[in-house]
């Protein structure tokens, strides 16, 4: 998997002038915005990006006529928010699926879209999802994440005495990335920071970095172990690594761990933003809200990324986590005029001007299509990380597994027992035997 993202990544760099989408002009030039048209409901994953895709939906009406509705569902809740929308007259055209475990979820609804032109300018097509020679998904972005870092706190750190490091260059490993961290939170008010990490957010809804994208790291390694890409039973063979680093970001944070449950993502990320903290973890979509954070102190050109050290074997050599699990889908169950519809929206998304325009600038994505040139490709400072990594032959990435996850069930009673476990009122191995209970009772399922 890892080899197709940096398949990825080199063909876009590669690509000299976006390729012309068949069919796409007449699509276009057809949407009229009558009746027979067909019309557009699209609805969305991030809350984060709602007031950029109600300006896309905008954008397209005025231009091609078709009427476009988008609906956010809140933090958390997208699969219970689409199981009562699709039951609706007015239902989602175009919704999302997380991967493969989505895709049987959501098969009765899912029109084929092999013969699509946006799945046909999928610069790797192995990254859709389907089966039987059939396509039901179509990822439209490729995201990374990692522990983004402040270089200008760190900069100050490493010029203490008694550093713990030179520079980020040596920061390799979980042994060293503990050492530096364990430092600057006992140096945290020489360095002007309540603490290295901004707040472990464990809200309810809000603990997918910690039950999702953290725990990808050691159900990767578990199936790599056992040469295969899904498990109906997991050991949780690596949860002493998982400890390793969530102890980390608890224990040296901007707040007691015991409030950790109080905090949500943008709790995290205005910490960041504001200079009271010197790392978080999160991806490259994160960037908006550094900036847009009022009274943001970061500056573009110290905002990097490191990979998420645990103390696994040969992490030496370990990138940072890329893939996605954000797949489009079209509801088979609509009128054939507003699946049409929906098709020429997604085409336009990423072939004219405007479409990739707010693709690239204001959603901030890294796209997996031939249709965008280098020079089309993201400029923010996270998404140049996340192609630095994809681009780097020395580090292997790590694929998102997480698409594999039993349920959100699953995950939510998993970020629970992290909860308790950060407020001191569950043993880490009963955490452990709840991931492995709860695994397996949901695969099950």
């Amino acid at each position: 998997m890892t080899k197709k993202i940096v398949r990825i990544a080199a063909l876009a760099a590669a690509a000299a002038t976006a390729l012309a989408l068949a069919g796409c002009q007449s699509a276009d030039n057809s949407a009229s915005g009558d009746s027979g048209k067909g019309q557009v409901y699209y609805l969305s994953f991030k809350p984060e990006q709602d007031e950029i895709w109600q300006k896309v939906a905008k954008a397209y009406t005025e231009e091609t006529g078709v009427p476009v509705k988008v609906v956010t569902a809140a933090s958390g809740t997208y699969e219970q928010t689409l199981k009562a929308e699709v039951t609706k007259k007015d239902a989602p055209t175009l919704f999302q699926i997380n991967g493969p475990i989505g895709m049987k979820s959501w098969m009765d609804y899912t029109a084929d879209l092999s013969g699509t032109d946006f799945y046909n300018a999928l610069l790797d097509k192995n990254m859709a999802v389907g089966e039987d020679g059939k396509i039901y998904g179509v990822p439209y972005v490729v995201e990374g994440y990692g522990i983004i870092y402040n270089n200008a706190i760190m900069s100050k750190y490493f010029a203490l005495p008694g550093a713990k490091a030179a520079s980020m260059d040596e920061v390799k490993s979980f042994d060293k990335l503990k050492a530096v961290v364990e430092d600057m939170q006992a140096k945290k008010a020489d360095l002007g920071i309540d603490g290295v990490f901004a707040s472990t957010s464990l809200k309810p809804g809000e603990d997918w970095r910690w039950q999702t994208h953290l725990a990808d790291l050691p159900v990767y390694f578990e199936y790599q172990d056992n040469k295969t890409d899904d498990m109906a039973k997991l050991d949780f063979k690596y949860e002493k690594e998982f400890k390793n680093i969530f102890d980390l970001y608890l224990n040296n944070s901007t707040i007691a761990p015991t409030l950790a449950s109080s905090k949500a993502v943008t709790d995290s990320m205005s910490e960041f933003a504001l200079g009271k903290a010197a790392m978080v973890q999160n991806g490259n979509w994160a960037y908006g809200q550094v900036t847009e954070e009022s009274g943001n102190v970061v500056k573009a050109e110290d905002v990097k990324m490191l990979p998420i050290y645990t103390g696994h074997e040969g992490e030496e050599t370990q990138g940072i986590n890329i893939g996605t699990e954000n797949f489009f889908s079209i509801n088979s169950q609509v009128s054939e005029a507003d699946q049409k519809a929906s098709i020429d929206f997604v085409n336009w998304l990423i072939s004219s001007e405007k479409g990739k325009k707010f693709m690239v600038e204001d959603l901030g994505f890294i796209p997996p299509f031939n249709t965008f040139t280098e020079a089309e490709q993201p400029t923010d400072p996270l998404a140049k990380e996340v192609i630095s990594y994809m681009s780097n032959p020395d580090l292997k990435t790590i694929p998102w597994v997480f698409t594999t996850f039993p349920s959100q069930t699953f995950k939510d009673n998993f970020g629970q027992a992290l909860s308790q476990y950060a407020a001191g009122q569950m043993p880490w191995d009963k955490v452990v035997d709840l991931f492995k209970t709860e695994w397996a009772a949901e695969k099950t399922a």
